[in-house]
């Protein structure tokens, strides 16, 4: 869109040496200076005065340093209307995806959406899922990411400010490790748990955990629970290696190839579905139309 030569005369100019400019970009001084005599010899114009005390912008060198962030910001502007417009003509939903928000259920509803909505494309993009990309791609749906799939309640909506459509109510399971005694069933009766650590989300999460483990407290003061502040695979490789109890979902279950994902038998369940912005665009909308349509 424009000389990436202009980025390196805006870096000496701001930096008023080839050497400091040098350093900022992670290059040698030499291949600074040669882009600076570049762009010169392109433009055919004198931008620094060169002496013993340093650089300084001739008056032709003023004139580009102005225009040249006006160039620059215009031309990245440029490029994020034409990705936006991309995506409006093309249709394109961009679906967040880590280990914690597989896109698997879109997968499976692909056929049943792309019948109401044959112009849609999906675009997978991947996150590392750390407690600051989940705060700030949530708080920022629709921005680079449109959808993010995964378990959700009120509580947590309000806390990461975006809407959620609640596609089902999954059951709360529980993960051991391959190796854990319990891994042998099929499924579990809370008794199963006596004795055991079970890693919980910490209170205020949901109030779905929260009501399971007032339960748990109240009336099954023999499992031990341990709480935790965000679900990772770190978790899971906890789980793995101490031999606890980890609270999951079946949406996770291939997340660890060593922990196995085991029903209880409880009627504890937490709200799973798409994660979207509080103020969707039109597209937007009907796509979560095509979905409500896909799911019944």
């Amino acid at each position: 869109m424009y000389n990436p030569q202009l980025d390196t005369f805006l870096r000496v100019a701001d930096a008023g040496s080839f050497n400091k400019a040098a350093e900022e970009a992670y290059i040698t001084p030499t291949a600074v200076i040669k882009q600076i005599n570049l762009l010169e010899a392109h433009l055919d114009v004198k931008l620094f005065e060169r002496s013993h005390r340093g650089l300084v912008l001739t008056k032709a060198g003023k004139s580009l340093y102005q225009d040249a962030k006006y160039i620059i910001q215009y031309c990245k502007d440029s490029v994020t209307r034409a990705k936006n417009a991309m995506q409006e003509e093309g249709k394109v939903i961009r679906i967040g995806t880590s280990p914690m928000t597989p896109a698997q259920i879109l997968v499976e509803l692909w056929p049943k959406i792309h019948k109401f909505y044959p112009d849609i494309k999906f675009q997978l993009i991947p996150f590392e899922n750390t407690p600051e990309n989940a705060r700030e791609i949530l708080k920022n749906l629709g921005q680079n990411i449109d959808i993010v799939a995964g378990i959700f309640d009120d509580t947590m909506l309000n806390l990461r400010q975006c809407n959620g459509l609640e596609l089902s109510r999954t059951p709360i399971c529980c993960a051991v490790s391959l190796t854990h005694p319990l891994a042998a069933k099929d499924k579990l009766k809370v008794t199963d748990l006596y004795g055991e650590n079970l890693m919980l989300m910490h209170r205020g999460w949901s109030k779905f955990v929260d009501e399971l483990r007032d339960d748990l407290w109240a009336n099954h003061p023999q499992i031990n629970i341990v709480d935790f502040d965000f679900y990772s695979v770190n978790v899971f490789n906890q789980c793995e290696n101490s031999n606890d109890i980890l609270m999951v979902t079946r949406n996770w279950e291939n997340i660890h190839p060593l922990i196995k994902i085991i029903p209880v038998e409880w009627d504890y369940t937490i709200p799973f579905g798409l994660l979207y912005s509080q103020q969707p665009s039109r597209m937007i909308q009907q796509f979560l139309t095509a979905v409500k349509a896909a799911m019944k």
